[in-house]
């Protein structure tokens, strides 16, 4: 039952089991160090999606910050022009500020001298 190599005795089963794990050719410290490395590879590349969709995220609020900013320059440049309307001023200035157009006598005239 059991055979001579060299001076140890191995069992014939044992003999047979090493002959099987043999024969695909590639031993399991091979196969761990394959599963470590795409494990990595793979670690790697989930870190890198969820980075990417973070980002993504962040472009997307950036891009809505900039929407609103846009809207709300339009906002205030509407405000400004219509703060800025010469009928505007004059309502204010002859209701509120009690201001009316000068007389003719009151106008004074000034010659330009000079070179």
């Amino acid at each position: 039952m059991a055979q001579t190599a060299g001076t140890q005795a191995i069992p014939r089963g044992r003999q047979m089991k090493e002959k099987a794990a043999s024969s695909f050719g590639v031993k399991y410290p091979t196969i761990i160090v394959v599963a470590l490395v795409l494990m990595f590879v793979a670690v790697i590349y989930v870190g890198s999606h969820i980075r990417m969709t973070k980002l993504e995220y962040e472009i997307a609020a950036t891009l809505n910050a900039k929407e609103n900013l846009l809207e709300e320059q339009k906002r205030l440049k509407l405000e400004l022009a219509m703060l800025k309307s010469p009928q505007r001023i004059e309502n204010i200035a002859r209701n509120k500020l009690q201001m009316s157009y000068p007389d003719a006598e009151q106008v004074i005239v000034l010659k330009k001298t000079g070179k």
